[in-house]
């Protein structure tokens, strides 16, 4: 099992120099990689529901910080050397395909071959109308955006000719490092299920309850054996709450003592996930969610060397 964290990029203090001392103590402690969420801006009053909480409640204020994803990434690249770049996750349909892609083979190479392009179709309709970009048929963009990464990042003269994106021959250099850039689609809907077997690497759920995690992910799996794909070559990866002082909700959280931790990461075993993205809550700002990301990795049963690292 691999372990990620979500760096501290949004918040009342967000700082370049928390951002480096956080990822520079994720390498040292031996972590996979890092990871950050995508929001732009977003009006006071939002009709959308957020799909991850009961009441569809999206909880930041309108004045809180939230840096860009792909340029906290670049940052991060450049302060370390091994730890993996994810996004949980990049939303497609609020980004032009031929730019984001530019600057995702830029992250890669830059990093020397450490993105994982984490993506998804969005909830926010308000949010894609505030960038000026089309809310309607939004799977179906996310699905030609990657079918022309896939092209730029791959073709030595790319071109495309799809519904909704049109490229003639073009020069796109560098490509990036990785071959192929690994596309890990986040979403929970059976449109989403499609999506990891056509184009994905990997399922990466958020927040879900493992019954419904694997229950998604086996029809994943079975969508792509229709297609001819090899399931047992997907990863499973999980956004979950670090949550020591049991502050938020069980089914979404590695939570409690040591005991109930370990009990917690023996069930994620058990339903085959690969990667767990911890997202860490504590009482006392940045500095205490540092805390119980060093606390995790070697406090007695949970060390993180004893479940795979």
């Amino acid at each position: 099992m691999q372990w990620g964290v979500h760096l501290p990029h949004l918040g009342r203090n967000v700082s370049r120099e928390v951002i480096m001392q956080w990822a520079q103590v994720l390498e040292e402690l031996g972590y996979h990689s890092a990871w950050v969420s995508d929001h732009v801006c977003w009006p006071r009053e939002i009709a959308s529901k957020y799909p991850y909480t009961d009441d569809g409640s999206f909880a930041p204020a309108p004045d809180m910080g939230w840096l860009d994803p792909i340029g906290t990434q670049l940052f991060v690249a450049g302060c370390t050397t091994d730890l993996r770049l994810g996004f949980t996750v990049l939303i497609l349909p609020y980004r032009q395909p031929v730019v984001t892609a530019k600057q995702l083979a830029t992250l890669d190479v830059l990093s020397g071959g450490r993105l994982i392009l984490g993506c998804g179709v969005g909830w926010m309709r308000e949010e894609a109308e505030i960038l000026g970009m089309p809310w309607d048929n939004r799977g179906a963009r996310t699905d030609e955006q990657l079918q022309l990464f896939t092209t730029l990042f791959n073709e030595a003269v790319p071109s495309f000719d799809g519904q909704y994106y049109q490229l003639p021959e073009v020069g796109f250099e560098p490509k990036p490092i990785q071959k192929p850039v690994p596309f890990w689609i986040g979403g929970s809907s059976d449109a989403a299920m499609r999506r990891v077997a056509r184009f994905g690497h990997g399922f990466h759920a958020a927040f879900q309850p493992l019954a419904q995690v694997k229950r998604e992910f086996d029809m994943a799996c079975a969508e792509a054996e229709k297609l001819g794909r090899n399931p047992d070559e997907l990863t499973l990866s999980l956004r979950t709450f670090l949550d020591p002082a049991g502050l938020m909700e069980p089914d979404k959280s590695i939570a409690g003592s040591a005991t109930q931790m370990c009990d917690r990461i023996g069930e994620m075993l058990e339903i085959g996930i690969d990667h767990v993205l911890l997202d860490p809550v504590a009482r006392g700002g940045v500095a205490a969610r540092l805390e119980a990301v060093q606390a995790v990795t070697g406090f007695e049963g949970v060390g993180l060397e004893d479940v795979g690292l």
